[in-house]
């Protein structure tokens, strides 16, 4: 069976007239847009484009392909709007995806809000570390830290929102005591799989070679509460926290880009468009809280 994915590739180079241009289209790299033609050409069986000095041209076969993709790519795109582009109740089922500290520690009373104001719609919020595959229909939104928007999959529809940064906390008693020149030693509070980050410094702290390692981001945030010891956290979680503080002569990280990500078929619903709009005000309003700009430094 033909992948769809690999006819648009196809149609972007019989279109763009080269793979550059295709690529540039499409987002993604030239070694992806020659791999997806080669894919599909080892499917056919037969070669679509000649390379020439001006650009890449059609074969005979190529040819025949791309009239049928044409009308692929226009069968696809009405089917999408007489069968997805019909469900504009605002009912049904809505699941969305996203990191665990996003929804409990940012966005679960506005998830709260949504829910009240639209209480015909139900709502699965999929908050654990495995991402759910829009594609495969396991969400309908996604909520993602993206480091590379080159990185998002071109399947998707992508709605940019606020800048997340992290930084370097330790509890306001134990910051105190250091102060006061405590002897304790301070030591790094990790989660196992992750480590110590490699932009995380302990600034004017000086920290043991001797870690404590947590499981999970709730333990993580017990630990450091406890005054154990100095650990990253984003800023939404670490400057809401009133026990924590920022390690003093620490900076500030850029995780990436919050992104609203939902699939073609089904972002057009009138309950994926209400919950993307509502969500997307309340992420630009905590802007600042997500860039570590809401409290000043201790």
């Amino acid at each position: 069976m033909i992948d769809w994915d690999d006819v648009r590739y196809f149609i972007a180079v019989a279109r763009g007239g080269s793979v550059r241009a295709a690529a540039e289209g499409l987002g993604v790299n030239h070694s992806t847009v020659l791999r997806r033609i080669a894919q599909l050409e080892e499917r056919l069986g037969a070669q679509m484009f000649e390379k020439l000095p001006s650009g890449y041209r059609l074969t005979a076969a190529g040819e025949e392909v791309l009239e049928l993709a044409n009308q692929m790519e226009a069968s696809s795109h009405q089917l999408e709007t007489r069968v997805f582009g019909r469900d504009q109740s605002v009912r049904g089922l809505l699941r969305v995806t996203l990191a665990p500290p996003l929804a409990t520690h940012l966005l679960m009373p506005d998830f709260a809000e949504f829910a009240r104001l639209h209480p015909d719609i139900e709502m699965d919020i999929l908050s654990f570390g495995e991402l759910a595959n829009l594609t495969n229909r396991e969400a309908d939104v996604a909520i993602r830290v993206v480091y590379d928007r080159k990185t998002l999959p071109l399947n998707l529809h992508g709605q940019k929102g606020p800048e997340l940064f992290g930084a370097v906390y330790i509890s306001r008693d134990r910051l105190a005591a250091w102060r006061a020149g405590a002897p304790d030693p301070v030591r790094w509070i990790v989660i196992s799989i992750h480590g110590i980050p490699d932009w995380a410094g302990a600034g004017e702290v000086r920290t043991t070679d001797v870690p404590f390692r947590v499981t999970d981001a709730g333990a993580q945030i017990v630990a450091v509460r406890q005054g154990l010891g100095i650990t990253t956290l984003p800023c939404f979680v670490g400057d809401a926290d009133p026990l924590l503080a920022r390690v003093p002569g620490t900076e500030l990280h850029m995780y990436g880009t919050l992104w609203l990500l939902t699939q073609g078929e089904t972002r057009k619903t009138k309950r994926v468009r209400l919950f993307t709009e509502f969500v997307s005000r309340r992420l630009a309003a905590y802007a600042p809280l997500l860039a570590g700009l809401s409290v000043s430094r201790d």
